[in-house]
């Protein structure tokens, strides 16, 4: 039962240092994963990295339905019921085995039915056993994320990158190619799994018996969650599976490397920050889930606004030197699609508000509809713009799923938020005028760095003090030195005054 009262101290402090745990092995586990995906880019090419990128289009879309949504319901339900953790990990044990089986047949069906040839298919055949070694670490992973465990989870998932890694670059490195790499990613799911296994053997947590009686709760509970995952990563990747049937794999393999620059965007941003809080918005509802979800959004679009306007302004400055001169097309796919992540940013907090709320069903529709009109911008777009239209796709679509979400929510989660936008988007206006005139001047160095300055700047007449209050917290949770501390509370008082003053 969850309740409306306000969220507490200790439940904001814990909230914050997960958040903290989290992010930094995010940075961590995520940067070392972007510098390979660099190194791969260069190693496989334009065509081999197109390949790459659409194989792992199929795998995301299958880890959905592997999943089948039953992840955020177990996480909720554990969280707000701890004793059950056992009869939810043994019965989700046998669900989601059987549909990660069911998901590897389903996947390479699909393959040759879409024109697929057979070199690809092989590849995917071997690449899809991921689903069901991942899913066997997943299901420790989300128990001990219902028991905000955040710092033992974190430090696997930093081990799991030093494991994978090392290993693929040594198969690569040694002439075996895609097939190679994807045997190192299996064996290093099935060291993350056993090692998330330990974890929760130790805390003392066994798999009961399936329960039939949750079996059935959880199928009916899920599925409109797992219809909904499915759209929401067929949305996500149906660009790819097309610009590679339409437009081949040279200029997937650009698409894909501007999808991953944004997509460690969201994840840093976004996803890390949603899986700290989904325990504690589990417990609470009403006006109290309202104050989060408007909190959330905020900080969101203050902590994306800043890198969105780098990445569209120097694109061809930051995607060159990281991928390579045959990449140089990239730039442009990727000035349109930082702005899509930006909004899926925001997006994402209001589809976690859903799923908090147990309205899966009004999800559905939402990814009904982004899905929908991405699938129809690309057939569109594609054959006439190319590669930027997959990119336009994926804004345009976006939109639409952002219009419907702040349609459905109630006015408190977004009505603060359109108010206080209005002094952002006019710094970022200023923003962006500044970088432009500098990097012309001087140097696209010199903007992004004096950008930057302007844009915290200026935060200092936007933030209001219930801002500096989390953001105070989130100082003292985070393991900083003392002196930065007291440099970061001195910053928020002399914030405070100079606000005061211009009152």
């Amino acid at each position: 039962m969850t309740t409306g009262g306000p969220v507490s101290l200790a439940d904001t402090q814990r909230a914050l240092r997960n958040v903290s745990a989290l992010t930094l092995s995010l940075i961590i586990s995520r940067g070392l994963l972007f510098l390979w995906q660099l190194a791969l880019a260069r190693f496989l090419g334009e065509a081999g990295y197109g390949i790459y990128g659409a194989i792992g289009s199929f795998i995301a879309i299958g880890a959905a339905l592997t999943n089948f949504g039953t992840g955020a319901i177990i996480v909720r339900e554990v969280a707000r019921q701890p004793g059950r953790a056992g009869a939810y990990l043994g019965t989700s044990l046998i669900l989601r085995s059987g549909m990660a089986i069911l998901a590897w047949l389903l996947l390479n069906i699909a393959a040759p039915l879409a024109g697929f040839d057979p070199e690809f298919r092989n590849l995917l055949a071997l690449a899809t056993l991921s689903l069901l070694v991942d899913d066997w670490g997943n299901l420790c992973f989300e128990q001990l994320m219902a028991q905000e465990r955040m710092r033992s989870t974190s430090l696997v998932t930093v081990l799991h990158m030093l494991l994978l890694l090392p290993a693929a670059a040594l198969v690569l490195t040694s002439g075996h190619g895609l097939q190679g790499l994807y045997v190192a990613t299996v064996a290093a799911g099935l060291a993350r799994a056993a090692m998330l296994w330990g974890l929760v053997l130790r805390s003392g947590l066994r798999p009961a018996r399936m329960r039939r009686d949750l079996l059935r709760s959880l199928l009916v509970d899920s599925l409109p969650l797992a219809i909904t995952s499915l759209l929401s990563l067929a949305w996500m990747h149906a660009d790819k599976l097309m610009t590679i049937r339409l437009l081949g794999e040279a200029q997937n393999g650009w698409l894909t490397a501007a999808f991953v620059i944004v997509t460690g965007m969201i994840e840093l941003l976004g996803t890390t920050v949603l899986t700290s809080l989904f325990p504690m918005m589990s417990r609470v509802s009403g006006a109290a889930l309202s104050s989060i979800v408007s909190r959330l959004a905020w900080f969101t679009l203050l902590a994306g606004l800043p890198l969105t306007l780098l990445l569209s302004l120097f694109a061809p400055e930051i995607t060159v030197p990281l991928f390579g001169a045959d990449f140089v097309p990239a730039a442009a796919v990727l000035r349109i699609l930082v702005w899509y992540a930006l909004l899926r940013l925001v997006a994402d907090v209001y589809i976690q508000a859903l799923i908090t709320s147990n309205r899966q069903r009004r999800m559905l529709i939402v990814r009904a509809g982004g899905l929908s009109l991405n699938i129809a911008l690309n057939a569109l777009l594609l054959p006439r713009l190319g590669i930027n239209g997959a990119a336009l796709a994926s804004l345009g679509s976006v939109l639409l799923v952002l219009v419907i979400l702040l349609y459905s929510a109630p006015a408190a989660a977004w009505r603060p938020l359109l108010k206080r936008s209005v002094p952002l988007v006019t710094l970022a206006l200023v923003l962006a005028a500044w970088m432009t005139v500098v990097s012309q001047a001087l140097s696209p160095l010199a903007a992004m760095v004096t950008g930057m300055l302007l844009y915290f700047t200026g935060l200092t007449r936007i933030l209001d003090a219930g801002d500096r209050a989390l953001l105070l917290q989130l100082g003292h949770s985070l393991p900083l030195p003392a002196s930065l501390r007291a440099a970061l509370k001195t910053s928020a008082r002399a914030a405070d005054t100079s606000q005061d003053d211009a009152g």
